[in-house]
């Protein structure tokens, strides 16, 4: 046994997209300080304390989006994500909830440039360098190519379940392997990132062709999709997660839940503050 192994996994969470959950899953009269919103905020936080709770990670990163800098997706495909707005409060939570996160004593990834996603794949890439496990916490299926034997995904489902999601669900789920995932994204396309995918492909077609052939790259080298190729190359980069995003250090925590108590009540959220005080006082 390899006693340098990390006994308990590292947590990445895609905060954008649990905020969003939260946004739309509690109520606007959820409010902080100042008369803004606070459900974003509160349901964030309660899932990262769910989360924390049942897993007990060595650390927690979660991920975000920058809103005000395009991506590298949107640079080579304007189109992508094309007509997506939200409204100010969810905003406005957005741009404080990476405080709340690093009043935790947790680490926050955001730059311009990236995805939510993008730090996601990072922190999974150094945390398999390093010999770990990861889980991952998103919403977003695009997160199922990031699944391994050493990468479980915590997808939420209905009624407040989270799923787990390992190569054998991708499978079953997709007909593909999770490697393949950002191909099948290409060839299916994704209707919500305004992907157009290969014209005349389906979900059903995109797994078939993925049990034929290991790629995309191998359908376009047998003369598939000629006339789209360049195109279906590009909705493949666009579909995959980048490694490379820049991360901070991630080392082993120990949550600093009065922190994070303090700020809630200085945001006027009595409850949670309520909540994270008694952790604090538990020591948990």
């Amino acid at each position: 046994m390899n006693n340098q192994m990390p006994e308990r996994p590292l947590l990445v969470i895609d905060g954008d997209s649990f905020a969003h959950r939260a946004y739309h899953g509690l109520p606007k009269s959820i409010r902080r300080a100042g008369n803004k919103g606070g459900g974003a905020i509160v349901g964030f936080a309660n899932y990262l304390l769910r989360l924390y709770e049942a897993e007990r990670p060595r650390a927690v990163v979660t991920g975000w989006d920058t809103l005000d800098a395009p991506t590298w997706r949107v640079l080579e495909f304007p189109p992508y994500q094309g007509g997506r707005e939200f409204e100010d409060e969810i905003v406005d939570q957005l741009s404080v909830l990476p405080e709340f996160v690093r009043a935790c004593g947790f680490v926050t990834a955001k730059a311009a440039g990236y995805e939510a996603d993008d730090f996601l794949a990072a922190a999974v890439a150094a945390e398999e360098r390093r010999g770990g496990t990861a889980l991952v916490a998103s919403g977003d299926r695009d997160a199922f190519q990031l699944a391994s034997a050493s990468i479980t995904i915590l997808h939420p489902v209905k009624a407040g379940e989270i799923a787990r999601i390992g190569p054998a669900q991708v499978l079953e789920r997709y007909g593909v392997e999770p490697q393949q995932v950002p191909d099948f994204i290409a060839l299916r396309g994704d209707p919500s990132d305004k992907i157009p995918g290969a014209r005349g492909v389906g979900a059903t077609t995109a797994a078939s062709l993925l049990k034929r052939y290991p790629d995309l790259e191998a359908m376009i080298a047998d003369n598939r999709f000629p006339a789209q190729a360049d195109d279906l190359r590009l909705y493949r980069r666009i579909a995959t997660m980048d490694p490379t995003a820049p991360l901070p250090p991630i080392p082993d925590c120990t949550p600093t839940w009065d922190k994070a108590a303090a700020l809630a009540r200085d945001w006027e959220l009595k409850a949670l503050a309520g909540r994270l005080g008694q952790l604090a006082t538990a020591g948990r």
